[in-house]
């Protein structure tokens, strides 16, 4: 296969797993979060607020994170937000959370492993040619699979040892990979010069970027706002264990990671456009469905997972067209469309937590969500046919739009 004679591999590699462990971090909160609500006697809206707050934070740090790729490139970016990440938990475990506002202050650090991501993509995308983007980065983007981690060990480490030591416990395979990172990862030679804060500027001035702002604010924002939040919707909603749905979320989880790569190939096969209006389409539908209140958890299971595997696709497709279009600013790209997924997800998060407060539900969230999915389905529409006749035509990529 071309792909795999093509880029560096090792980059390719730790760029993965850099983020998987990253992302394991960032939603910590959440599979911890009915053991946490439970000794610091927290409401729905509280908890909402505090699994999503690291989302929020995650949203604007990687502009930060953006601009020190540009700086001082992406290997080192990630170098000094692995040691913030590393240093945040280890100081959360040794003097202990004991208040909401602690939580949201450790929630606010956890943010530097969500602007992983604005590291991650672009060290692995320097290194690929445009008819392997999708593939590239879909590879490099399923780090998100890392969520799996949390929900799947977290709540039985904290039941184990308690929720506080798990904190302690997530720095050690974050020092591991931080040091095969340092071993592994290799800027690319092709590194365009670095972009100024005006650049940035510059960039938000095109509508194109503002498109794929919203476009990954509803693909990723859903995904990571469930992720975080499916743990205490299916403790809430069908009374499971903290365990119990956990090993649910990890389902959901797992699935939308790993057709992240898929949906990056299914948008170099058949054009980004096409695959990401299916997947807007389909998570509109199952997020409705979802809305409904279903009897029983495992129909919520099966339609949750089928959420967030439109979802998971959404995102290597949004992925496989944003180097087309922005190829020189990929590292600011990356740190903005990744800050508008981060704010959808804190979106969906805490407003599912404000619906089951207020509504004693969570479908109102649920379909409001739905609604902005096909809102997103319908400008991709409204754009599509001037992006595959302008920067996305035959002439001018050899990628499929």
């Amino acid at each position: 296969m071309s792909f795999w004679k093509a880029g560096h591999k090792p980059t390719l590699f730790s760029a993965f797993l850099y983020f998987d462990l990253s992302f394991m971090v960032w939603v910590l909160l959440g599979p911890l979060a009915v053991q946490i609500a439970f000794d610091l006697n927290l409401t729905s809206a509280e908890k909402g607020l505090m699994v999503a707050t690291p989302v929020l934070s995650g949203a604007f740090l990687r502009i930060l994170m953006g601009i020190l790729v540009e700086q001082f490139k992406p290997k080192m970016a990630g170098v000094i937000g692995q040691i913030i990440v590393i240093v945040s938990l280890f100081v959360a475990w040794f003097f202990g959370v004991h208040s909401f506002q602690q939580a949201l202050i450790l929630g606010g650090m956890l943010g530097f492993a969500g602007a992983s991501f604005a590291v991650s993509l672009p060290l692995a995308s320097r290194w690929y040619p445009p008819e392997h983007q999708g593939t590239a980065l879909g590879i490099a983007g399923a780090g998100n699979s890392g969520t799996v981690f949390a929900a799947l060990f977290a709540p039985s480490l904290a039941v184990a040892y308690g929720w506080n030591n798990v904190l302690g416990l997530a720095v050690l395979p974050l020092v591991v990979v931080l040091i095969i990172y340092l071993i592994l990862a290799k800027d690319s030679p092709d590194n365009p010069p670095a972009k100024s804060f005006a650049d940035y500027v510059e960039v938000l001035k095109d509508k194109d970027s503002w498109w794929f702002m919203f476009f990954y604010c509803v693909t990723f924002g859903g995904f990571v706002g469930m992720a975080s939040s499916l743990t205490i919707y299916f403790n809430d909603q069908y009374a499971l264990s903290a365990i119990h749905a956990g090993y649910f979320t990890a389902a959901c989880v797992f699935a939308g990671s790993l057709v992240r790569p898929i949906g990056g190939f299914f948008s170099d096969r058949f054009g980004g456009i096409k695959t990401l209006s299916w997947m807007y389409a389909i998570a509109a539908t199952f997020l409705a469905i979802l809305s409904l209140n279903l009897n029983h958890q495992v129909a919520a299971l099966i339609v949750a997972m089928v959420t967030m595997i439109a979802l998971g696709m959404g995102n290597g497709a949004v992925f496989q067209l944003v180097p087309q279009r922005f190829r020189k600013e990929i590292g600011i790209m990356t740190g903005i469309v990744g800050m508008a997924g981060g704010v959808g997800g804190f979106y969906l998060a805490s407003s599912l937590g404000f619906s089951k407060q207020i509504t004693g539900s969570y479908s109102l969230g649920l379909i409001v969500f739905s609604l902005l999915a096909l809102v997103a389905l319908v400008g991709l529409t409204i754009i599509k046919n001037r992006w595959r006749t302008t920067w996305g035509s035959a002439t001018v990529t050899t990628a499929k739009i």
